[in-house]
Formats: structure tokens, sequence, C-alpha cells
């Protein structure tokens, strides 16, 4: 009977592992289609983009290319998913691309007219040097990292995101997580330390102010640069102000979980977990994980959905799950590699030669503002490719960067 049991046990171990390499060899084929797919797109995209300028996104109801020139704030995600591409292909052009789209870039090192330095400069410029290790290209990380420094108010304990408008006097948004990472690794390689401790003071007054206790976040921070209090709490970009926009949540999660990365504090890991938790365990995410604009948007199922927030979950949860134990970390792979799925699917993964030469559909960029309304978006391809690129490494080639 025993042998018997042991015979069984054996052949659902044998299946068991089966089921997984055929599953690997499935993921390893579906990246590899994709980046043959994104070499072709990203090459009608640069052709269609000016070379002074950077792509912002396609409107496929006017077929209309609309750019922007390199102090907007998504400038770097061009460049940057151009650097991704070339990391899997090695394609030359790519390169070259990259490179020639970097010098046009390069300036905007010393900008201070807004938080996003962190995607501007550190996907791009990041990313450059992380691939090929160019020694050129880390003077222009460390200046663009005290550029963003100049943005720390100390009275409020965070780094001012947007300028003060008629509307907002002092805002902090959830966003802006993302662009530690270019100040903590800054500090981290010969830059000076208190780009330190404005990541960690910043990331500290955001976990303790911006999140509600089922783990969702507010969009903004208004505070009074006169008195240093906390104004208000709002949302500038989700349905309204107690709600739960989409992105938002994804930006904690990624940002939560890279901060957690370099210090190790378990504040940052906790929070990333219970952010996983809200997005994932919500009444209102869709089977195929690719949430609503908003998870509290009106007309819910027929709302707008947001790829760009799913690619940020997938990329974020590829990393959380280093982070935790065996079962939890199960789950978030499952997680991201469904999400995987789902953005490589018909549905939201353009034909070769359409949807402008970007990668993914049916994004919203600010719907309250009326602007990127279902369309693409260039943060959605990167953080897809991103998500791409960490599967293929970390999952499939076990090459996991960040061990301790």
């Amino acid at each position: 009977m025993n042998t018997a049991k042991n015979i069984r046990f054996i052949f659902c171990a044998i299946a068991l592992t089966a089921s997984l390499l055929a599953g690997a060899q499935r993921m390893d084929k579906l990246i590899a289609r994709d980046m043959k797919l994104a070499v072709k797109q990203y090459k009608l995209l640069a052709a269609k983009t000016p070379a002074d300028s950077m792509p912002r996104h396609y409107d496929p109801r006017k077929l209309e290319w609309v750019n922007s020139d390199t102090k907007w704030w998504c400038s770097g995600f061009f460049p940057g998913s151009l650097w991704l591409i070339y990391e899997y292909t090695k394609d030359e052009a790519i390169r070259k691309e990259a490179e020639q789209r970097l010098a046009i870039l390069e300036k905007e090192k010393h900008y201070t007219g807004n938080h996003d330095l962190g995607f501007m400069m550190y996907c791009s410029f990041g990313n450059a040097y992380r691939i090929t290790g160019n020694p050129l290209y880390k003077p222009t990380i460390d200046t663009s990292a005290m550029s963003l420094a100049t943005r720390y108010r100390p009275a409020i304990q965070s780094i001012q995101s947007w300028d003060s408008n008629d509307k907002l006097k002092c805002p902090v948004i959830i966003d802006n997580m993302m662009n530690l990472e270019l100040l903590y690794w800054v500090a981290q390689h010969g830059g000076d330390n208190k780009l330190k401790e404005i990541a960690l003071t910043h990331a500290n007054s955001t976990l303790a102010r911006h999140f509600r206790p089922d783990g969702s976040s507010y969009h903004v921070l208004d505070y009074d640069p006169a008195t240093s209090q906390l104004i208000r709490k709002l949302t500038w970009q989700g349905t309204a102000d107690e709600s739960a926009w989409s992105r938002g949540q994804s930006w904690g999660l990624y940002g939560f979980t890279m901060m957690y990365r370099f210090t190790k504090d378990v504040r940052y890991l906790e929070q990333a977990k219970k952010i996983a938790g809200f997005i994932f365990n919500h009444p209102n995410m869709p089977a195929d994980l690719v949430p609503y604009w908003d998870f509290n948007a009106p007309g819910i199922p027929n709302a707008y959905r947001d790829a760009s927030s799913a690619a940020i979950n997938a990329s974020a949860l590829l990393e959380l799950a280093q982070y935790v134990g065996k079962e939890e970390s199960n789950y978030y792979l499952k997680t991201a590699e469904k999400i995987i799925r789902s953005l490589s699917s018909k549905t939201y993964l353009a034909k070769s030669g359409a949807n402008g030469g970007y990668l993914l559909m049916h994004n919203v960029g600010n719907l309250p503002f009326h602007s990127e309304i279902d369309t693409t978006l260039t943060y959605a391809d990167y953080y897809f490719l991103e998500a791409l690129i960490r599967y293929q490494q970390w999952i499939l080639d076990k090459k996991f960067p960040y061990n301790s």
C-alpha cells in the first residue's frame, strides 16, 4: 500500500514538474513573440516621431500621432522602452534610436519644474547605464537626482509634486513614490546621502498620510506652504476624492515594493502587500485583472479599462514575489503571469503595424480632464516591457539581481 502511494506521489510530482516546465516554456515563447512585435512597432513609432520630440500617444479615431517636448513628464518612457527592447533583442537599430533620443533628453537633468525626474531620467538614462555600463550616463543620472531634490519641502516632509496653481497650494501625489528610486539609487552609488534621507522621509510621510485603512490611497494631498498643515485629501485623476483611482494604487504598490528593496524596512513590505490585497481582492477587479480606470468608476462593468495600471501591477508583483514566503510568492507570480497573458491577448496588444506603433491599447490617462482616454500611453508600454523582461530574467532565467 505504501509502495503504491509512493509511486502515485512520484508520478504526481513528475506531472506537476512537467506542467510547470510547460508553462514556463509557453511564457518564454509568449515573451519572445511580444518582443519581436515590440521591435517592429517601435521602429514604426520612431519613424513617426520627429527627431526633436518624444511620442505621447496615438489617436486611432483621428489617425494622429501626438508628440511632446522633452520637458513633458513622460519624455523618458520612449527611450526607456527602447532600451528594454534592446536588452532582450540586441537589435542595433533599436539601440541607435535609444541613443539618439537620450541625446535630446539629456538637457532635462537640470529641470526642476515637477517631481517626475525619476520617470524622465531614471527610466531612460538609468536603464541605459544598467544595460550598457557606459560611465558617460552616470553624471546625468546624478545631476537629475540633485535637481529632483530641490523640490523637497522639509516642513511637510515631502517632495512637492506640482507647482502651486489656482486650485492647489502645495500638492503631493501618490505617483511621487516612483521617483524615489532615482534618489535612493544615486545615494547608494556615490551621491549625496541627503538624497537617501529625502527618499526615506517622503516614503514615511506617504505611508503615514496617504492611505486609508483598507490599503487604498488618496491621489493628492494638498498642504498650506505658509503653515505646513495638510489642507485636504483629494483626487485629480480619479472619479471622486474618496474613490480608488486604479493607477494610483499601482504606483503605491510598485513604489513601496521598490523602497523595501533598498531599505529592507518591513513596514514598506507590509504596505506593498496590503495594497496588493486591496487591488486583487477588490470586488470590481475584472476577471482578466486589467482594472477599470477607477475601482469606483461609474458605469462598471462598462467603464473604461486601464491597461497601464495592469502593466505596472504585473511588474511590481514580480518583484514583490521575491521578498515573501513561498505561498505568497506563488500567488503573486501567478497573478503577474495572468496579467501578462491578458495584456498579450488580442484584446489589449496591438497587431503589427497598427495602433500607431504602440503596443498596448485601452489605457486611460486623465478621464476627469478629458485627456488620453481609451488610447495608447508611453508608460503603459514601458511597464509592460519591464514586466516581460523581469519575467524572463527573474523567473525563467532565475537571475533576480537584488538578492541581499
